[in-house]
């Protein structure tokens, strides 16, 4: 990295020699691992080195991105000289592009490592997954899709602008995936998950993969066997953080991307139904408060600064139930007259960042999940999830759940099987009535954009309960 980080300072040089108006380069080196088994069997394992350095630029107004892996000052010229003169020609017909003013940042960091991810061998990594594996197969239940994987690496960012900005960051990231199909008699399963941190190998062994897994199988067995048709009709519903991350991530996160919002993603990821009048709109009840915070210590999200050179924060989208603000870069920030809330990331350095969320989750209440469930008298206490969706706004959206039970007079009875709530997303935070105190952050990869960026996200909250929806 070290040596190269003259070619990202000769780029913003030249790119200014060449006339541009702004440029930044984002100089990246990746060290990445993977380990996967499939039902057992021990699949192609990846050690991945990757480099390479990614150029955006604004030029008559438009803005124009490069990326290369040829880690030469020769090709870099030749390579941004053809991308400005390309983007001249393009802007007497492109749109008009401007950026939010930002301030200069200078700073290096990292994440530190308690077991460091290059000190550990693969074949540990790969004993974690084949142990995982068999303790599945001594429990006896049928499970006859299994696929299992976990995951590292290390990224070294180099971010240079023609404000000034010059930011060196070192980020390690573990991360564990699964997918499971748990079959008894004629009924199935489905389950998947996945957990991730930012930091060392120490987050692996604090998971605990094989009991996570095996707990998995056990629950989800045990609602084939013993749980009962799902009642139908209005009723309340309290669900548990894994059930409340993904809605707020699809409900709050997704539709306040400001470049959504004015139509960049429509052929891509699709619209949303907010509209940039309806900040301060109520969208749902006053206890509902959603956040996306990308400086959370250790989180799979996190990040100091985003990839334009904005310093992080915590952003408000819903608070005491009003819309509060959106997710932007400096290019979305300048329709509304702001300042980026750095909002901006790219997944590799061949990709041009964009509108991201980092960590979206709601803030805790007051209550333990308990007393949630003890105000119900007839309901649903849904603990994950199988199936969710939703449709191109954001709007409308399902959930179904996995390990699901029922609620009589505030006690929690029956295993049900498959319970659906139906709800667009007004409906959904206006039937919030109280929120628990018992917050967890679950992990993903969240894919947008063209071509398709699936970056680390974190997504979760506390339990919260719903008054009178319909499940069906």
């Amino acid at each position: 990295m070290e040596e190269n980080k003259d070619l990202a300072d000769f780029a913003i040089q030249h790119a200014i020699e060449l006339g541009c108006e702004y440029v930044e380069a984002r100089l990246e080196h990746t060290n990445a691992n993977g380990f996967v088994i499939k039902n057992g069997i021990p699949q192609i394992s990846s050690f991945n080195k990757i480099s390479g350095l990614g150029i955006r630029f604004l030029i008559n107004k438009e803005l124009g991105f490069l990326s290369t892996n040829d880690l030469k000052k020769e090709v870099i010229k030749r390579l941004l000289e053809k991308a400005i003169k390309s983007t001249k020609v393009g802007s007497r017909i492109g749109e008009e592009t401007k950026l939010a003013d930002e301030e200069a940042h200078k700073d290096v960091y990292e994440v530190k490592q308690k077991i460091k991810l290059g000190n550990v061998d693969p074949e540990e990594k790969m004993k974690i997954l084949l142990d995982a594996e068999k303790e599945i197969m001594g429990l006896k239940i049928n499970v006859p899709g299994r696929f299992i994987s976990l995951s590292d690496q290390v990224t070294t960012e180099y971010l240079v602008n023609s404000d000034g900005t010059q930011l060196l960051a070192t980020v390690p990231k573990v991360s564990f995936f699964y997918f499971l199909t748990i079959q008894e008699n004629t009924k199935t399963s489905q389950r998947y998950w996945q957990y991730g941190n930012s930091g060392g190998f120490e987050f692996v062994k604090k998971w605990n993969v094989a009991k996570i897994l095996t707990d998995e199988v056990m629950a989800q067995h045990k609602n084939l066997k013993q749980g009962i048709k799902a009642p139908k009709g209005k009723m309340d519903l309290v669900a548990a953080p894994q059930v409340v991350g993904i809605m707020v991530h699809e409900s709050a996160g997704h539709p306040y991307e400001a470049d959504r919002i004015f139509g960049r993603e429509a052929a891509q990821a699709g619209e949303s139904f907010i509209s940039p009048d309806m900040v301060n709109t109520i969208i749902g009840s006053d206890v509902v408060n959603v956040v996306d915070d990308p400086a959370i210590e250790n989180s799979y999200g996190f990040y100091k600064y985003d990839n334009e050179g904005t310093k992080a924060r915590r952003k408000w989208l819903i608070k005491e139930g009003k819309i509060n603000e959106f997710l932007h870069n400096r290019e979305t920030a300048v329709y509304m007259d702001l300042k980026s809330n750095g909002s901006s990331r790219a997944v590799d350095y061949d990709k041009e960042s964009i509108v991201r969320m980092s960590n979206t989750f709601m803030l805790p209440g007051d209550y333990s999940e308990e007393e949630l469930i003890e105000g119900v008298k007839h309901g649903i206490y849904m603990k994950n999830f199988m199936e969710w969706n939703i449709d191109d706004k954001r709007l409308n959206q399902k959930y179904v759940g996995a390990e699901a039970y029922l609620i009589k007079n505030g006690k929690i009875t029956d295993h049900v099987i498959s319970p659906k709530l139906e709800i667009s997303t007004p409906d959904l935070y206006n039937a919030v009535d109280a929120v628990a105190k018992n917050t967890e952050f679950h992990s993903g990869n969240c894919g947008k954009g063209e071509p398709m960026q699936a970056i680390p996200v974190w997504f979760g909250g506390p339990s919260i309960r719903l008054r009178n929806v319909r499940i069906k």
